[in-house]
């Protein structure tokens, strides 16, 4: 998979002498003897980390880490002190004013924690404004406009004003305004840390929805670590300026670059991060639906169980028999499964996180199935699992 954004050796210093900063900087100065003996800031250190197209990249870190700062350097709101940031091939760093235009309009766009809709224009009014300066005709920009915001779940909703909409409707105004230029790249600045925790969690899955269908190159910033591993493909931790650590939640979790990841990571609620597909096993014994039922006795009484799951061509999942209905069966010399499937199971997707399996297996009798879009068995997850998976992540 190519590399979208490539950012090397990114540094942002905030003052009136960042030169001078900089020498020190390279010299070996903390950021901290900067500010206190040059009154420098130093925002950004040293950074460097790649971007895979169309991957969702998440840069989390406490207040004051430098997360913002590197974020906004991305579309060179920040203009950076020294470094590279190549995007496709080339260095926008070095832009003229009519590049770095033609760049934001076109192939970068950002989504801001505060909304920052234009409170005097509709829903339309906002997801068109974009194309509106870029010169868009309007029958076209309508169009266009039409279609983000239905992409976003707001049609019908287009003619009313922003004060008429909730923090999450006027968030989604927000992100179709950006989709509406069709950028390669969103940049999204704590976009959902002002919602209520409902509505947040509503706008997060949405996220994932759209990044399904669209396949956007997404840097997401939080400071929200449950929301970083949910959202993320991979993540970069920051402190003090610097990127501490960088890889999957999986990653991260398992191997912790240092005692502050250790400490970040410790009171993560898995049961957020953990996948069915990260805690599920392969099934003992799966019998065919064209097998017979004293074939599926013998593959109970061989593996010591008294259900097994029933898949047809393809290993598509058919149902479930149980050992006392084989049995019964064929005393009455039936030899045929599908007269004694069962479907009372529960089935899932290798995506679907823990806690929401949760009440599933606390009511199932049977392990729980996980399939492929295609209904195809890949695993199943025994109720134990869901526990023992959990300690196994530290939980």
């Amino acid at each position: 998979m190519a590399y979208k954004i490539e950012v090397k050796n990114l540094v942002k210093i905030f003052g009136s002498r960042p030169g001078m900063a900089l020498d020190r900087l390279k010299k070996g100065w903390t950021k901290q003897d900067i500010l206190n003996k040059t009154g420098q800031t130093v925002g950004v250190n040293n950074v460097s980390f790649s971007v895979k197209e169309g991957e969702i990249f998440v840069i989390i870190g406490l207040s004051g880490s430098g997360k913002s700062t590197l974020i906004r350097c991305l579309n060179l709101l920040n203009k950076p002190t020294s470094g590279q940031i190549i995007v496709d091939g080339e260095d926008i760093v070095k832009y003229d004013k009519k590049q770095l235009r033609e760049f934001r309009q076109k192939k970068m766009a950002m989504v801001f924690q505060q909304f920052g809709l234009f409170t005097h224009r509709t829903v339309l009014g906002n997801v068109e404004y974009g194309l509106e300066i870029r010169g868009i005709d309007k029958e076209k920009r309508y169009q266009i406009a039409m279609e983000a915001i239905e992409e976003v779940g707001l049609k019908g909703w287009e003619e009313k004003m922003p004060s008429e909409l909730s923090g999450g409707m006027q968030q989604r105004v927000g992100l179709a305004r950006a989709l509406a230029n069709d950028p390669d790249i969103l940049l999204m600045d704590e976009p959902f840390s002002a919602l209520d925790p409902l509505i947040r969690r509503d706008m997060q899955l949405e996220l994932l929805d759209l990044q399904d269908r669209l396949k956007k190159t997404i840097i997401f910033i939080t400071h929200d670590i449950n929301e970083a591993f949910k959202l993320g493909d991979r993540v970069a931790v920051m402190r003090d300026g610097e990127i501490v650590q960088i890889g999957t939640p999986e990653e991260i979790l398992e191997n912790p670059s240092n005692e502050y990841i250790e400490d970040f990571v410790r009171d993560i609620d898995r049961t957020k991060i953990v996948q069915a597909k990260d805690i599920m096993k392969k099934p003992n014994a799966i019998v065919s639906l064209k097998d017979g039922v004293n074939v599926a006795i013998k593959e109970m009484q061989s593996n010591d169980i008294s259900s097994v799951f029933v898949i047809g061509k393809d290993r598509k999942l058919k149902g479930i028999v149980t050992i006392d209905d084989c049995i019964k069966a064929a005393k009455e010399k039936r030899s045929s499964l599908e007269d004694i499937l069962r479907d009372d199971y529960y089935t899932t997707k290798g995506d679907v996180y823990i806690q929401d399996l949760i009440e599933k297996a606390t009511k199932a009798k049977y392990p729980i199935v996980v399939t492929d879009d295609n209904e195809k068995m890949i695993g199943i997850i025994v109720r134990t699992s869901i526990l023992s998976g959990l300690l196994q992540k530290g939980a």
